[in-house]
């Protein structure tokens, strides 16, 4: 599994290459990872997907010092 610090590089540099298409290029990892049965690479992108949409704005995160 990659750190917490490359899971975020890597979220920001999909959402920064793939803009509004970055959703849709993750679930397509995703898919290809599946069909060849890599439970590793999957939760790494569904992590990765996680940031994304914080990166993005469409999720609120989850922890963090301005939480109440």
């Amino acid at each position: 599994m990659l750190t917490d610090w490359e899971l975020w590089a890597g979220a920001n540099q999909v959402l920064q290459t793939q803009g509004e298409n970055s959703p849709r290029y993750v679930a397509e990892q995703i898919g290809a990872l599946a069909m060849e049965g890599d439970a590793d690479g999957i939760a790494t992108w569904q992590e990765i997907a996680r940031r994304l949409s914080q990166l993005a704005g469409l999720d609120a995160p989850s922890t963090g010092p301005h939480q109440r």
